[in-house]
């Protein structure tokens, strides 16, 4: 079944359905880091949400919309960590089977607590192996249903529903900057934010390792980057979706680019200055800030810190 493109109104159903399933998460605020940007920054903290990230959301609106007569056959997802973690979580709170495919070199959190949320868990090599061709296969031979990460109505309407929350407590932004891996998230966010203010301005945010939205943007049409080897895994995606695209196209002004040090020193800061763990992926647009990489004529911006799953491995070396 071929589904109509989202929309600004599905984000507003979408924030019904996950209502009493996701956690309202907290908007902070500090006045160092307002500081050190010159702005006046209000961090929408997903890494205290259910499971970890903002991707429950998505996976939770997507599926509370499963008809019953399919739900015995499960659900099936691939992901390199929060999307599997949070449809693991989704579908163990409507009792539905799931199966999730994982790279085996995702982080070792990710992949325990996916477990542990009571998923069955494949891994494969994101070198070698095709995790769509997989997860096609998986639900061709039990029926299951498949849940895109990023590229369906239903999940990007699900992340929509965090800029909807922001803006229902910071009316006033004049930007908005959001993480940006395949782009369910941003589309989700533009639409509903566009929606309640048309002025204003909207950025994503990309390693530079993985910029394959930012080349998009500038030919015109989905850019293919493979080998991305960014320590954000969660935006390692190759290449903009088919559905999020044109709704980043037409929504969204600019991509912005982070180095791997600019993510590193925002993930120390964040630690040790805002006392908040987040995940390399959540804290891109903090990088972003810091580095003075947000416009001018901007002074009010929303910062999306998506997740907090992060492996002690990698906060060790924050020190």
């Amino acid at each position: 079944m071929e589904l109509a493109a989202p929309t600004a109104a599905d984000v507003r159903s979408a924030q019904v359905r996950v209502t009493g399933f996701t956690h309202r998460t907290p908007v902070l605020t500090s006045r160092g880091l307002d500081d050190i940007t010159n702005l006046s920054c209000y961090l929408k903290c997903e890494n205290f949400q259910r499971s970890g990230s903002f991707k429950l959301r998505g996976a939770t609106n997507f599926i509370q919309q499963i008809p019953e007569e399919d739900r015995a056959r499960g659900v099936v997802a691939f992901s390199s960590g929060n999307h599997a973690q949070a449809v693991a979580y989704a579908s163990r709170v409507a009792g539905i089977a799931a199966t999730i495919i994982m790279p085996a070199d995702a982080p070792k959190t990710k992949i325990f607590n996916t477990k542990d949320m009571g998923a069955r868990v494949i891994t494969f090599d994101r070198l070698t192996e095709d995790r769509e061709a997989i997860g096609r296969k998986i639900a061709a031979e039990s029926g299951a249903t498949l849940i895109p990460p990023y590229d369906h109505p239903w999940t990007i309407a699900g992340q929509g529903t965090l800029a909807l929350e922001l803006m229902e407590e910071i009316p006033n932004l004049d930007a908005l900057l959001v993480c940006l891996g395949g782009g369910g998230l941003l589309s989700g966010c533009a639409l509903i934010a566009k929606e309640i203010n048309p002025a204003i301005r909207v950025f994503g945010v990309e390693p530079e390792l993985a910029n394959d939205y930012w080349l998009s943007m500038r030919a015109g049409k989905p850019v293919r980057v493979d080998g991305n080897a960014t320590i954000a895994d969660g935006l390692r995606t190759p290449q903009p979706g088919e559905i999020t695209f044109p709704i980043v196209q037409r929504l969204v002004e600019d991509i912005l680019l982070v180095s791997e040090e600019e993510i590193f020193a925002a993930m120390k800061y964040t630690l040790t200055r805002l006392k908040i763990v987040a995940e390399p992926s959540g804290v891109v647009c903090v990088a972003a800030a810091i580095a003075g990489k947000i416009p001018t004529g901007i002074e009010r911006v929303g910062l999306v810190v998506s997740g907090g799953n992060v492996d002690l491995e990698l906060l060790a070396k924050l020190a």
